[in-house]
């Protein structure tokens, strides 16, 4: 009888113990977040379009805003990965429409991963795939 409830005791232990931690992978998450957010904020410092700046800026900045925020799903030469292929994405989807993927996610991708100008950059950007 003490063995049989040793061995529920321990049981019991071992399956709460592996139940414990749940929160880890929240808070991996939202720091991954967070550093997305903070290199996408560089990236605009870095590559933002100035007003009297041409569409070759414009492009620029949308690939840099990419290659900060995109790339790690969608990949180095947009082929895809995590995340579907971009590479003709604008023979699919007007820059409106990429936009409104950007703002308010598709599918796996979470919403406003990338916003304000950057988002407007990458949109015009990836509009130009075809």
């Amino acid at each position: 009888m003490k063995k049989s409830l040793l061995a529920l005791i321990l049981g019991s232990s071992v399956a709460l113990a592996a139940c414990g931690g749940g929160n880890d992978a929240a808070k991996d998450t939202e720091e991954a977040v967070d550093e997305v957010e903070q290199n996408t904020e560089e990236a605009v410092d870095e590559a933002t379009p100035k007003e009297d700046a041409g569409d070759a800026t414009t492009a620029a900045a949308g690939e840099e805003v990419y290659k900060q925020s995109c790339i790690s799903c969608h990949g180095e030469n947009l082929e895809g990965g995590f995340g579907p292929a971009l590479d003709k994405v604008g023979a699919k989807y007007s820059k409106d429409e990429i936009l409104d993927i950007i703002h308010n996610g598709k599918g796996q991708m979470p919403a406003n991963v990338v916003e304000g100008e950057n988002a407007e950059a990458v949109a015009s950007w990836l509009a130009e795939k075809k």
